[in-house]
């Protein structure tokens, strides 16, 4: 090893692995360079001007002396090049390292500071507030949890301490409408069985808050309507949580139908079934769900087949059964199967089901091509092929898209509306029109014959401006 003095008559020497994989040998003789070389070049890296390449540390231009004792080579601190805007929901661009061969990396992620967030008081800690909500506010940008509503003291105790609720915003039914004195609570989200939809959401939006309501909407028209008067009456927003409307994959379609990618669709073929196994849960009891498959989860096809098409129906024609010796199925339907015709042309043949293996997936067919969408209104898992025609060749491609968090991304839609004063995307008066077409379509169950519905010619006529998701 160099004395320092003789360090200063030396010329710096190039590591022994630069420009080639670094041998044994190479590795001990850097190993062995003084800690002021390594000094030198940390303070040369802490040195870089605003906005210009650093000059990188030679990496192991020191060494670090372990508490065991073991020396090891190690290299200087330093920041790679970044640009840091002062806007906080401005992302902060890194140096680039990929290739464009590759897919672009998503933009840094932009949380507001949490006292910049927006408040959500949860109602109902079933299966989707604990198994999806709460977990998803963990990546959430613009929402936070800071309050819950229960029946279940025990578990609502449990809980608030996993998430870190204040004890004070712990919240009974019967003390529910108290949420109004609690200015850190700007959001409700109504997650209880269909039936409790509409007073609760009423009541919250006379408590001065805005709603987010879990789908469906209600239990019927009257329901709907009766909701959206009471939180325009109270001047607060209301979103159906159509979390379809905000999922990569789904809007990706959509945009490729609006712009007639592959010629006009022509056909679709949706369907959305699973099965189930407790007759007690609330779903099996019509006067809280309102009905079975349909309203649960053949609304996907519904919701989502209106969505990517803009359009709505002018007819629909529909089968109902249910197993009479499944105890499952005493009050509300197992099976429903329906198509909807609609302005442009366009047939929808869709289908649910509560006691088959789980399959959730959609066809459109256009006029040179389709669109294939496995997985389609799950919460993960969603995968993309794409087939058309090159010349004397047919092209079916896989579609990858970046997945995100569809509760937390539909959260933080809500919360920016919230913040800048923005009407939703998913209306309630889109929940209502879902709400028209169910009712349409267990009247021609019960009829065995078409029903008509109104015409309406205005693309995404139940919708609000089209949100610019990031």
């Amino acid at each position: 090893m160099f004395s320092l003095n003789e360090m200063n008559d030396q010329q710096p020497q190039k590591p022994a692995f630069a420009g080639s994989l670094m041998n044994r040998k190479g590795f001990l003789q850097a190993a062995g360079q003084v800690v002021a070389v390594g000094v030198a070049s940390g303070v040369a890296a802490s040195c870089q001007s605003n906005g210009q390449a650093p000059s990188y540390p030679v990496p192991t231009a020191s060494t670090y002396k372990a508490p065991s004792g073991q020396q090891m080579a190690t290299s200087p601190p330093f920041s790679p090049p970044a640009k840091v805007p002062t806007d906080v929901e401005a992302p902060i661009e890194l140096e680039a390292w990929k290739s464009d061969a590759d897919r672009k990396s998503a933009p840094t992620p932009t949380p507001l500071p949490p006292d910049g967030r927006v408040g959500y008081a949860l109602v109902g800690l079933g299966h989707l507030t604990l198994e999806e909500l709460l977990p998803a506010f963990g990546s959430c940008k613009k929402s936070k949890p800071v309050a819950l509503v229960s029946g279940s003291p025990e578990k609502l105790q449990k809980v608030a301490k996993q998430y870190g609720i204040k004890p004070e915003n712990c919240y009974s039914y019967e003390n529910y409408d108290k949420l109004k004195d609690n200015p850190e609570v700007q959001v409700i989200y109504i997650v209880l069985p269909n039936s409790m939809h509409a007073e609760y959401t009423i009541r919250g939006a006379q408590a001065g808050k805005h709603i987010l309501c879990e789908k469906p909407m209600a239990n019927s028209s009257a329901e709907c309507q009766a909701m959206i008067d009471a939180c325009k009456k109270a001047n607060r927003k209301l979103m159906i949580a159509y979390r379809i409307q905000y999922e990569p994959y789904n809007r990706y379609v959509r945009e490729q139908i609006q712009k007639n990618e592959f010629g006009k669709p022509k056909f679709v073929d949706a369907y959305n079934c699973q099965s189930s196994a407790n007759p007690k849960h609330w779903r099996h009891i019509k006067a809280l769900a309102g009905g079975g498959a349909l309203p649960d989860i053949g609304l996907y096809c519904l919701n989502t087949t209106r969505f990517i098409l803009g359009e709505e129906p002018t007819e629909v024609s529909a089968y109902v059964y249910s197993d009479p010796e499944n105890p499952l199925f005493k009050e509300v339907e197992e099976v429903c199967s329906w198509q909807m015709k609609f302005p442009s042309g366009v047939i929808a043949n869709c289908a649910t089901h509560y006691n088959v293996h789980d399959s959730r997936q959609y066809r459109i067919m256009t006029e040179r091509g389709w669109y294939e969408l496995a997985n389609a209104y799950a919460y993960n898992g969603q995968k993309l092929m794409t087939s058309r025609a090159d010349g004397a060749i047919v092209r079916q491609e896989n579609v990858s898209i970046m997945p995100k968090d569809q509760f937390a991304t539909e959260m933080d839609y809500f919360s920016e509306c919230i913040l800048e004063n923005k009407e939703p995307y998913s209306t309630g008066e889109e929940g209502l029109q879902d709400q028209r077409i169910m009712e349409a379509i267990y009247q021609s169950a019960r009829e065995g014959k078409p029903v008509k519905l109104p015409r309406i010619d205005k693309k995404d006529a139940f919708r609000g401006p089209e949100p610019q998701l990031q």
